[in-house]
């Protein structure tokens, strides 16, 4: 893909799981940013703030059109990233309106870690859900009354799918409770797990799907009945007394104030819509393409009796471990031969290493970026390193 040429050729780059590479247009957007209208948005009212405010405007709308949310009901609000945008909101959740909170197991030390620490200073009791295979939940083996419950679409490690969200989001709501949806594996590869989903709310990093390093915050308005004020400061407030303050998301055409203390990063919100547009826009052939490029290292992979995939079908985010090799050792053998990977847990300790009890993985997580010719070299590699 043309979008890519700065890549070197020969370098093979795996971790788009991490995050992704940044295709040509979203780089112009940003350095346009910079060289053409650098202000404060919201701010200002000269020309260059005008031109920012149209075009951050223009990325919250995209953001909803992507995911096929109703603007009537829902806001856009940009953070830092993923983990940021959860403890942001479970940090203001008023404890008095919920009984427990619940998670699941295999989730990213994100939700896994906010999740107890919502438990420990709210002393609500925290609950981890087992996931199927496939990724989905057994909701009739759980009780959801009044529950926050906070769990991926889309795992890091596998990129196995909360098949049935749908299902979920009716019978938390129809309990009294509140969906938190870790959405950030998803919006790149997997968005139509999630798009429609009426979820209370969706946080994801703009930086997995071709963006600059950013985190969005989905949420329903109906949301704001049950924060507290608990993090607040510049550009939130309409007017502040000695001993008091009006926040400006008390007015509906501001309320992605509720979750935007300080300076923002304007121009990596103008990038994301530039990436919204970009992914939007790609052809069918771009989507086939990294589809065959999963399926044929999937099954490259699968055919060796060395190695062991947790993948139980392609995805292209896999991992896995060689027979006899140390994980670690294996990437930085990878590397010397320019290929980028991601060694560890990835962030999922709990579930990869004390529920599977699995050494240390290696991931390959493709991108819109990767060519044949990069699965033909990790091929050939990895045939020549573990044979």
């Amino acid at each position: 893909m043309n979008d890519f040429d700065y890549l070197e050729e020969g370098k093979v780059y795996l971790d788009s799981a991490c995050q992704s590479l940044r295709p040509q247009p979203v780089i112009e957007a940003l350095n346009k940013y910079y060289t053409e209208h650098n202000s404060c948005g919201e701010r200002v009212k000269y020309k260059w703030g005008v031109v920012t405010d149209e075009k951050v405007e223009e990325t919250r709308e995209l953001v909803l059109k992507y995911l096929k949310l109703p603007a009537r009901k829902y806001t856009v609000s940009f953070t830092l990233n993923t983990t940021y945008g959860i403890n942001l909101i479970l940090n203001q959740l008023d404890p008095k309106h919920f009984d427990k909170v619940m998670t699941s197991d295999i989730e990213h030390n994100s939700p896994f870690l906010a999740t107890m620490a919502f438990s420990k200073h709210t002393g609500l009791p925290r609950e981890v859900i087992e996931r199927n295979s496939d990724g989905s939940i057994d909701t009739k083996k759980y009780d959801f009354t009044r529950a926050v419950v906070v769990v991926n679409c889309a795992g890091n490690f596998d990129g196995r799918k909360l098949l049935n969200i749908k299902e979920l989001v009716k019978i938390v709501h129809k309990a009294g409770g509140i969906i938190v949806i870790d959405a950030a594996q998803a919006m790149a590869h997997s968005v139509d797990i999630i798009r429609g989903i009426e979820a209370d709310v969706i946080c994801f990093s703009a930086h997995k799907m071709y963006a600059p390093s950013l985190g969005v915050i989905v949420w329903r308005d109906d949301v704001a009945s049950n924060l507290v004020d608990g993090f607040i400061g510049g550009g939130m407030v309409d007017d502040v007394t000695k001993d008091g303050y009006i926040l400006s998301a008390e007015n509906k055409e501001h309320r992605y104030t509720r979750f935007e203390a300080g300076l923002q990063a304007w121009g990596e919100i103008v990038a994301l819509g530039a990436a919204l547009k970009w992914l939007i826009g790609l052809p069918r052939k771009a989507w086939q393409d990294l589809e065959n490029n999963a399926n044929e290292l999937y099954e490259f992979l699968e055919s060796s009796e060395k190695v062991h995939l947790v993948n139980q079908e392609a995805n292209p985010t896999m991992a896995f471990y060689v027979e006899g090799l140390d994980s670690h050792l294996l990437g930085s053998a990878l590397s010397r031969e320019d290929v980028m990977a991601r060694t560890g847990y990835f962030c999922a300790h709990y579930y990869l290493d004390h529920v599977m009890g699995l050494p240390p993985l290696i991931r390959f997580s493709l991108g819109l970026h990767n060519r044949p010719e990069d699965i033909a070299k990790i091929k050939k590699v990895m045939e020549k390193i573990i044979h």
